[in-house]
């Protein structure tokens, strides 16, 4: 992890504050919003550019892995995310989405991190990333679709949500590999996207916060509502992969793999689909920016109980 990286959670909460008061400016807080996506989109472009595509076929060496730890993400997830979202945001079905929106996307790179941080197999869990990159742009519009596309008041759109995701991850994807293929010093530009990605995702919400200022300062309770339901989500998730390494008799390096990777969520990636395809409903958008907040904190945590507890 490189010195940026380490302290994204104080990177955000910069943004958020600088957003705030940038916003503040009227003619700002008009133009702001125009900047969100550029920025979400060369943060996703830097993360697909860092991607280990070739690492992919390590994992079909331990099928038995691969399928546990894509059933408890794509099977389990969605209904324990729904489940506990029902629970505790039924009365805020917007936000309920954000949050349903940040629990069904797995990680696809700072879990990476608290892998090696927890003594993990990090080369078994970069050859997952891949697959649970396509899997959770193709379920996820079927997620959301499933799960809110009957409720009233709510109205979403199935090819909506598919045209966003073309779009904002589409296109950094496809130019990520064709620098891939045709740049010559494609390692320096990868070396800056390294270094510098998590500023990009920080500008995308300081951009965000200042367009919808108002918005924040008359949801202040976001922050109170989002806390309860997504720390027992973590809790419950980190139960579940530490039982389904004890089940399935997993190495300590394996186990401790299965935990992060069911553990990390991929909140930058959810929240560019969410500012294309919601574009009118700043909550959802809000939501997934507080997540990572709070779960950083906790994969920290997590890393050191498993390195404690080997």
């Amino acid at each position: 992890m490189n010195s940026l990286e380490k302290y994204q959670p104080l990177i955000l909460l910069i943004a958020i504050l600088m957003g705030m008061l940038l916003g503040g400016i009227d003619t700002i807080q008009q133009h702001a919003g125009a900047f969100i996506v550029p920025f979400l989109m060369l943060m996703l472009y830097g993360l697909f550019l860092l991607m280990p595509l070739k690492r992919v076929f390590t994992s079909f060496r331990k099928v038995k892995f691969v399928l546990v730890s894509l059933g408890i993400n794509f099977l389990w997830t969605p209904v324990l995310a729904y489940a506990i979202g029902m629970v505790f945001l039924s009365d805020n079905p917007l936000i309920w989405i954000g949050f349903v929106m940040l629990t069904v996307t797995p990680c696809t790179d700072w879990y990476l991190v608290f892998t090696g941080l927890a003594k993990g197999d990090t080369v078994l869990s970069a050859s997952l990333l891949p697959i649970n990159l396509v899997l959770q742009l193709i379920l996820l519009p079927a997620y959301l679709y499933l799960f809110f596309g009957f409720e009233q008041g709510i109205g979403l759109s199935f090819s909506g949500i598919i045209q966003s995701v073309l779009i904002v991850v589409g296109i950094p994807f496809v130019l990520a590999l064709l620098t891939k293929r045709f740049l010559p010093s494609e390692g320096r530009v990868e070396g800056f996207f390294d270094t510098f990605n998590v500023i990009f995702l920080g500008l995308a919400v300081t951009a965000m916060f200042a367009s919808e200022r108002d918005t924040l300062l008359e949801n202040l309770d976001v922050v109170i509502l989002l806390l309860p339901p997504l720390l027992l989500f973590f809790v419950i998730t980190f139960v579940v992969g530490n039982a389904a390494g004890r089940l399935f008799r997993f190495s300590q390096k394996e186990s401790v793999s299965l935990i992060m990777m069911t553990l990390a969520r991929n909140s930058p990636l959810a929240l560019a689909i969410a500012v294309t395809a919601f574009p009118d409903q700043p909550l959802i958008a809000l939501s997934l920016v507080i997540g990572p907040i709070i779960e950083l904190p906790i994969l920290g945590l997590a890393s050191r109980i498993l390195i404690r507890h080997k």
